[in-house]
């Protein structure tokens, strides 16, 4: 099975990029412009990890993160930050973020970090299957 990745970041530069070189190694890749067209995408179809960028005009990546642990707790998310705010990062993790890690990130740590996030979000459907 395909691992599902929804990228939502308001840079579109930086999505086409992302999304191109994610779906050369082999993820299915969709991408929202905002955290409200993520959180439609999500409702919408489901994915595997939500990469996310905290810093977006409409809804900030906390907002969005909130949202979806609410409506998907399934879904693991991957904070993206172009600046170091320990309070984010702190305050991301302990609302159920898998991660946070600093643009520019380099790919291979990124898709380390999203295929150690798409393992759990197996392993959780799993469990739910089970109860």
């Amino acid at each position: 099975m395909t691992d599902s990745i929804l990228l939502v970041d308001d840079e579109t530069q930086f999505l086409a990029t992302m999304a191109k070189r994610l779906r050369k190694r082999g993820f299915l890749v969709r991408t929202a412009g905002s955290g409200l067209e993520g959180l439609r995408a999500l409702q919408t179809e489901p994915a595997d990890v939500v990469v996310l960028d905290v810093g977006m005009p409409d809804m900030d990546g906390i907002q969005v993160l909130r949202e979806i642990k609410l409506r998907f707790p399934q879904v693991q998310v991957l904070m993206l930050t172009g600046h170091a705010d320990m309070e984010v990062a702190i305050s991301g993790m302990a609302m159920g973020a898998f991660d946070y890690l600093m643009k520019p990130v380099e790919l291979d740590v990124l898709i380390g970090k999203i295929r150690e996030a798409c393992s759990r979000s197996r392993k959780a459907g799993e469990r739910r299957g089970l109860e």
